[in-house]
């Protein structure tokens, strides 16, 4: 199983026209972190795409070109890009790009993001939310699939006949679908035979079988080889040395963001103690190597998902030698025993 990082690059506002000192400093940070992920033998470090002044990555693809030039082996991608807002010949052309200076580790994971602030900023109507998608999603993959393009839709100039470049190096670029547990979009990527990466920000994580389950059945009645489509599972995280450390280290971080988002779609506030449910019996990937170990194996055995995504919240408000030794412990002590573990069991197959 693949391991990795996402992170949506959390900064502490500015709250000026230029001489962002909080964003130059978080950007620098960033690529420590992506840095330091390669270092210690991480699989993959992905950055999601905002237009908020609390988060710093609006452009991905450019942060991601230039942790390329300082790592070597993991795998670069979005986390998400917002297709629904975007023109998808740039975001394949940006991704292409990145491909070549990586030398072929580019990813795309698009979906429709958490958050809608895009659609004002680039001229979207919000009431076309699921047929832009949707229409946006069959461009991308078209242009992936063929370095000439015809191609019509409703929201977008139609393309006839015309080139799409630079192509990348890869053979063609992986395209992951985000998804947040709405049941069509898992039906949407089976279907597509899409790799499909699942965000599990509350609850239960035994509540996502069966949505996972319609995934793979879309899959093989759309007649695609099942077990050869990737899943991925992503979860919030933080460690440190020990469970309680970490738990007090991370919950006033993780508290301001959550209530903060929260107060703006709703949500009844969360204290100390849906913190620790959700440590101890969610999602939630804050403790010790251990727990994030047992915790991982557990999420394999539900799902038996082939890549694992930590991503790192809260973290801007930490000093940041304490991220860096959660990635290091993630890298170091977690990642090699899951694959151990996984490589003596044998992959459990996949029942659809």
């Amino acid at each position: 199983m693949e391991l990795g990082i996402s992170s949506f690059g959390e900064v502490l506002p500015d709250g000026v026209a230029g001489k962002a000192v909080n964003a130059h400093q978080r950007m620098q940070q960033l690529l420590e972190e992506i840095k330091l992920a390669d270092e210690v033998g991480l699989d993959v470090f992905a950055l999601g795409e905002h237009h908020r002044p609390d988060f710093m990555v609006s452009a991905p693809e450019v942060i991601l070109a230039a942790a390329a030039t300082i790592t070597k082996n993991i795998r670069l991608s979005s986390s998400v890009t917002v297709l629904s807002s975007a023109d998808p010949v740039r975001v394949f052309q940006n991704f292409a790009s990145l491909d070549l200076i990586s030398n072929g580790r580019a990813e795309i994971m698009a979906g429709r993001g958490s958050f809608i602030e895009s659609f004002p900023l680039f001229g979207y109507d919000l009431k076309d939310y699921d047929e832009l998608f949707t229409e946006k999603l069959d461009l991308l993959v078209a242009i992936n699939k063929s370095e000439i393009v015809n191609w019509q839709g409703k929201h977008r100039a139609a393309i006839r006949n015309l080139g799409v470049y630079p192509r990348p190096y890869q053979e063609s670029l992986p395209i992951w679908l985000a998804v947040g547990g709405t049941p069509a979009s898992a039906v949407r990527a089976g279907t597509m035979n899409l790799p499909m990466t699942l965000a599990m920000l509350g609850g239960s994580p035994d509540r996502f079988v069966p949505f996972v389950n319609l995934f793979r059945q879309s899959a093989q009645k759309a007649g695609h080889d099942v077990a050869r489509l990737p899943l991925a599972i992503n979860s919030h995280f933080y460690l440190a040395d020990n469970s309680q450390q970490a738990a007090d280290e991370l919950f006033p971080s993780y508290e301001q963001m959550m209530n903060r988002i929260g107060r703006e779609r709703g949500w009844s506030p969360i204290g100390r103690d849906h913190f620790e449910y959700m440590r101890q019996s969610g999602p939630l990937l804050v403790g010790s190597p251990q727990q994030a170990i047992d915790k991982i194996l557990h999420f394999h055995e539900l799902f038996k998902n082939t890549r694992y995504l930590a991503q790192l919240i809260g973290s801007h408000q930490l000093p940041h030698s304490k991220v860096l030794h959660a990635i290091e412990l993630f890298g170091t002590r977690v990642a090699p025993v899951i694959r151990k573990e996984l490589s003596t069991h044998g992959p459990a197959g996949v029942t659809v």
